[in-house]
């Protein structure tokens, strides 16, 4: 695979000068592609505020780099709140964005100053009214994630007529009912998928108004692309759409708009570097040889499950003009631990075990869902460049 699609040359060269002489696997990260993605994402959508999705990717430095930016950043965890404090970021710049939370971690987070709280269930909104009273909550609508790679459906969100009773609901339990929210999805290939969520958004806005309630914010999510091995539209087609979606309900004056991305921020940054250990055939008339890697679905590769995530794989030979097709599967002694088997990537024919195989566009879920241990494997390391 030509490299000229999905990296420059220099970018490989660089990628492949770094782990020359560092033990595999390992995730490397091009700090430039984190600030390049961010300048993109403010041009084409000015008027909206970025919170980060920490889960992406939490590693310090990348962290940092988003901090310096300007970022705000939406959080799932009291343990990212706290990381986030401890490299020095404001709460009021944080949201609260996963709607199951223990009441405990709600007084926490609202003791170190988050104001701002998700929400999609009477449950999760009695517990912010008796530890954070007073607070700023957003209300979850559901997505069926039709289109994405990698779906947020049914787990998450509410329908209409729920929302609409816990939005009256919280205006009685010394609430500030502020806004909507929505996630069509990660990795979301149908643009018209914004165009939905937003219509079911403008319809609340209007039948809440006749209740004396004027919500202020809509949480557009996240959704938009990375680079993998299936193209999509340019992030500024996807931003015109979105736009044109808003301003088509809403008109010139737009709610206060916040997006959430976590893997367009970061996914195009990465590189995880791999070893191969093994070369096998399962039988002397198989049409496939099994190339096993030092990293799996455990050790980084979770969303290689049902093969939903295709990521563009390159090799030290990019000028092979022989190649094979082969199954890829990780090292771990769980039957799981297979990365590709019906899609089939193609190798050159002379692939050995040693050869180093390149995972691109792994900025994004890929250390932050790498196992602690398992089989004894140490987790993912990381390096920031």
């Amino acid at each position: 695979m030509s490299p000229q699609k999905y990296i420059s040359q220099k970018d490989f060269d660089k990628i492949k000068t770094f782990s020359k002489d560092k033990k595999t696997p390992l995730l490397i990260i091009d700090k430039s592609k984190i600030e390049e993605r961010y300048d993109e994402l403010k041009k084409n959508l000015p008027f909206a505020k970025i919170y980060y999705a920490v889960k992406a990717n939490p590693d310090d430095e990348v962290i940092k780099i988003l901090d310096k930016k300007g970022s705000n950043f939406d959080i799932a965890t009291i343990f990212e709140m706290d990381q986030l404090i401890r490299l020095g970021i404001s709460a009021d710049r944080m949201s609260f964005g996963n709607t199951i939370k223990k009441e405990s971690d709600i007084a926490y987070a609202y003791k170190k100053g988050v104001r701002l709280f998700a929400t999609d269930s009477l449950s999760d909104l009695n517990k912010i009214s008796r530890q954070a009273p007073g607070s700023k909550v957003f209300f979850r609508l559901l997505c069926d994630g039709n289109g994405a790679d990698w779906p947020l459906s049914r787990k998450f969100g509410a329908y209409p007529d729920m929302i609409f009773r816990l939005i009256l609901k919280s205006k009685k339990l010394n609430l500030i009912p502020y806004g909507l929210s929505f996630h069509v999805g990660s990795q979301q290939r149908d643009i018209g998928q914004w165009d939905n969520a937003i219509s079911q958004c403008k319809y609340l806005f209007d039948s809440l108004t006749d209740a004396d309630i004027e919500l202020k914010l809509i949480n557009i999510g996240g959704g938009f692309p990375s680079n993998y091995l299936e193209p999509t539209q340019n992030i500024s087609i996807y931003a015109k759409e979105v736009t044109r979606f808003l301003k088509e309900d809403f008109g010139p004056n737009l709610p206060e708009i916040i997006i959430e991305p976590g893997r367009s921020l970061v996914a195009d940054s990465g590189v995880l570097v791999t070893e191969i250990i093994m070369v096998s055939s399962k039988s002397t008339t198989t049409n496939y040889d099994w190339v096993y890697t030092d990293v799996g679905k455990f050790g980084g590769l979770i969303e290689t499950i049902d093969e939903a995530i295709k990521y563009p794989i390159l090799t030290d030979d990019l000028d092979c003009k022989e190649t094979k097709e082969v199954i890829l599967a990780g090292p771990t002694c769980d039957s799981m631990d297979i990365l590709y088997e019906n899609y089939k990537y193609k190798l050159s024919k002379n692939i050995k075990e040693g050869d180093r195989l390149y995972f691109l566009t792994t900025g994004a879920y890929t250390a932050s869902y790498s196992s602690v241990y398992f089989n004894g494997f140490p987790p993912l390391k990381v390096y920031v460049i």
